[in-house]
Parts: C-alpha cells; structure tokens; sequence
C-alpha cells in the first residue's frame, strides 16, 4: 500500500531534521533509536546478539501478567518519547511493524505533547490516536485531526513487542521567538517551513531533501532525476527538469546557494529559478499535478500552468560538479516578495542543496500563527 501522507507532508521526527528517541520503558531485544533509522528495515535470518534475534526496530521484552491482575514489571504497555526534529500540526502517522511476526504488539496509541525541555511526570499528554489494533508485518496508517503545534510524541504498544519505524508526518511550524526582528532567513528550509509542492521527476532520490538541513552526506541525499532521453531545444522547458517549492513564508530572494556535493558524474549543467505569487487554488492545482505521470506533464505542458506569472530570480546559470555556488550580484529581486519558487536544471542530474535566502514581508510571527 502506497503511504497517503509521504508526498503530502513532511516527517516531523525524521532524524534528518534532528528527531529523537529519549527515553522508553524498556527496549531489552532492540534499541528504542531503531525507530527513527532513515533506512527501510531489514532482517538477518540468524543473525543473533545476547539477546536474541538481531531486530531492526524496537522491541521490549516480554511482559508477564499475574494472576492477580497486575504485572511483573508494574506496567500495563510499553512506550517510548520521540522529540520531533521540527515541531509542527501532525497530519498522519505510520507506525510500521516490518519483520515483527511473531512478536508485534496487538495494539498502538500516540499521544502528543508541547514541552520545552524533555518531557517530565508533569507533563499534560493529549491523546491523537487512539488505542487501534495493529498487525504482524505490515505499516499502518492513522489520520490525525488536531490543529495544535506538537513538540513530542509518546509510542505506546500494548501489552508489549516490537515496531520497526514510525513516522509522525505533518506541517512544520517555526517558533517565531528563534527569529530576529529584520533577521535575512532562509526560505527554502525545510525548518523554517518550506515544502517542495511537485516536481518533474524524482527517480533516484526524494525531492524533499533538496531543502534539508547541512550538506548532503552523500550522492542518496539530494533530488536526482532519471538521465532525460528527449532531443530538441534544451532552452524549451519540456526538455529540462524542476521543481516547485512553496517557500518558507512570502518573501523577497536576496541571496541564493546551489550545491552539488558528491554530484560528479551526474551534475546538471545549469539551473534557472524563477518565482511567482500563488493563490491558495492555484497552489492547490500545482499540487494536484502530483497525480498526473510527470513525463505526460510535461510533455502536454500541463506540469507548468500558463496562468502562473513566473518571474526570473536567476538566469540559466552554469553548475559545476561537487560543489557549493553561491549567488547575490545576479539575484533578480525588484524588491518583490514571492509565495513559490520553481527550479530548473538543465537537463536533468542531481542537486544535493538549495538556499534561498530572504526578508519575509511580514512578521514570523503572523505567519505561524503566534
């Protein structure tokens, strides 16, 4: 089954952007960090630790009921504290129990909380989904209706047993106190909340990590495209990938940053950037082009809609291989703030990173609601 919220929305506690397991009741057969491991989870068919069988996950022992109703260790389930890499409106969530068989919980529950430091006994924890069943093997998937801003998540399997990953998938939400007033921010950060909307193609890698946080750590960690086949004018662009990307908040571009790390044989030979302001439905309209086959996108043209004024930010530029470019005297700004950006990169490759580094025309404040 194909994951309804990962085009959608960003995974708010993906180490990527600084997720973490801090605390759980017990993680005896595998590591409450497992949760949070990029990688699909595998398994090693007897491959064996102390413990038991090697399991990429978290898995707590075996909890003993007594037969005066209580239990060995005086818990009921087992939980586990995830702070998520970037706080934000939860949309959905992925609780995974990949190579759990015989020993997946019958049951899960999240709850979310708002919290400062690490999560203490005092803490107020709300219920966003609900005690459901879950499964042997299998990811399950859960909506969650809250417009509130999270901090932290608690995992909570019952009675006991393993889950491979989870993933916490919503809207990034900045604290507008971390921001200066005046402060020149990067509108393209996932952090800040940015969000790739649609792109051509994204055969090798996940638009997404075009805009996340340092350097890519190697060729996997950027947007790559599959080596484009078509022949024509290169300046057409039909004949050249991109991406569009809602911005951060509506802004002015002032500086730009492209780079190519670990992009050698494979680097575009250049980039554009234009902008443009989007109404909320042609915002809407854009994203729905994620339905559509790419390559039928834009060959009928329908992936770039003529109503949309785009605007050049930056000319046809050249790109070198494994590189940081970075760009302020040939930024077209007029003075103008702009809701979206669309990268072009001729004709296709990869690009590990874009900042695009701006003034919002109004307060963080205003925009993230606080």
């Amino acid at each position: 089954m194909k994951d309804p919220f990962e085009t959608l929305y960003t995974d708010l506690a993906s180490r990527k952007l600084g997720g973490q397991a801090i605390a759980c009741s017990n993680d005896f057969f595998a590591e409450m960090e497992n949760l949070l491991k990029l990688e699909d989870p595998v398994f090693q068919k007897g491959v064996f630790t102390e413990r038991g069988q090697l399991m990429d996950g978290w898995e707590s022992r075996r909890r003993r009921f007594l037969p005066d109703g209580t239990t060995d260790d005086g818990l009921e389930y087992d939980w586990c504290i995830i702070k998520l890499g970037a706080q934000g409106i939860i949309r959905g969530v992925n609780v995974d129990t990949a190579h759990f068989l015989g020993n997946a919980p019958q049951s899960v529950s999240l709850e979310a909380c708002v919290s400062e430091g690490n999560p203490d006994d005092n803490t107020e924890w709300t219920e966003i989904v609900v005690r459901s069943e879950v499964g042997p093997g299998a990811p399950h998937y859960f909506a969650v209706e809250s417009e509130q801003v999270w901090t932290h998540v608690r995992l909570n399997m019952y009675p006991d047993g393993g889950i491979a990953r989870l993933k916490v998938y919503g809207e990034v939400i900045p604290d507008a106190d971390l921001f200066l007033p005046g402060e020149l921010i990067d509108l393209a950060y996932i952090k800040n909340g940015a969000r790739p909307v649609v792109c051509s193609d994204m055969f090798f890698s996940h638009m997404e990590n075009m805009i996340m946080p340092g350097r890519g750590v190697n060729m996997g960690d950027g947007w790559e495209t599959k080596r484009r086949r078509t022949i024509g004018d290169a300046e057409k662009d039909r004949f050249n990938d991109w991406l569009i990307l809602k911005l951060a908040a509506k802004g002015s571009i002032e500086k730009v940053l492209v780079d190519t790390a670990h992009f050698k044989g494979n680097y575009p030979h250049s980039f554009a950037i234009e902008a443009a302001v989007l109404t909320e439905e042609q915002a809407a309209d854009v994203a729905a082009l994620e339905a559509d086959s790419h390559q039928d996108a834009l060959m009928s043209g329908r992936a770039q809609p003529s109503e949309i004024n785009w605007q050049p930010i930056m000319d046809r530029t050249r790109l070198y291989d494994d590189r940081e470019h970075t760009f302020k005297k040939e930024v077209q700004n007029n003075d103008q703030a702009f809701t979206h950006v669309r990268v072009k990169m001729y004709p296709d490759g990869g690009i590990s990173r874009v900042r695009l580094w701006g003034y919002p025309s109004e307060s963080l404040a205003s925009v993230t609601g606080k």
